[in-house]
């Protein structure tokens, strides 16, 4: 590709009950997807809660990964190259969304389709990992080969187009990545090959 750009997708888990509960389920160390468009994660987008304390109340957010809600929160941030007019598409289908955040909702009952492995269509509704898969898969680079409402977060993570650049605590990360790309020097950082 002539012109790629970098995309990131974070895999996190915050350690809150409601995760714990859905990880008792899943057995996966990552329950949370979200996307973004800087490897310092200063513009990170997903599906969850509106409200930190309150994980029914939810919709399309901009998440901000420096806040109290994922001080203790472990990660896992995997790089994705994409041609530049996809990127382009990813980055209009956010401002869309964000123009129109009132017709967005949160599809927990795509959560349970997932339990019963079928799939639940709900018009602009999507949980973290169907958006994540959702907004490649509009702009033309799907990810996973199936569909949005049945992709996982550990789906994401086996796609052969991302490459893992980190995992450990996100709280590390963000301290090692202020104002500059990957850190080289953070024991837990995983280099490209």
């Amino acid at each position: 590709m002539a012109h790629e750009k970098s995309v990131y997708i974070l895999l996190s888990d915050t350690g809150t009950l409601f995760t714990r509960l859905i990880r008792l389920y899943t057995k996966a160390p990552y329950n949370h997807a979200s996307i973004a468009f800087d490897s310092e994660l200063t513009e990170v987008y997903s599906f969850g809660r509106k409200r930190p304390n309150n994980p029914f109340i939810g919709g399309f957010i901009k998440e901000n990964v420096r806040s109290s809600f994922f001080r203790n929160a472990t990660c896992a941030v995997y790089c994705c190259k994409v041609d530049l007019a996809v990127y382009e598409k990813m980055r209009n289908q956010i401002r869309d969304i964000e123009l129109n955040k009132c017709k967005y909702r949160y599809n927990l009952l795509g959560l349970f389709g997932i339990l019963l492995k079928r799939r639940i269509h709900r018009t602009n509704a999507y949980f973290c990992s169907q958006f994540v898969a959702w907004l490649f898969e509009q702009s033309g680079a799907s990810l996973v080969g199936k569909c949005p409402s049945m992709t996982t977060p550990c789906d994401l993570e086996k796609s052969e187009k991302v490459q893992l650049i980190y995992t450990g605590e996100l709280y590390d990360y963000y301290l090692d990545n202020q104002g500059h790309s990957a850190s080289i020097n953070h024991p837990n950082t995983i280099l490209p090959a």
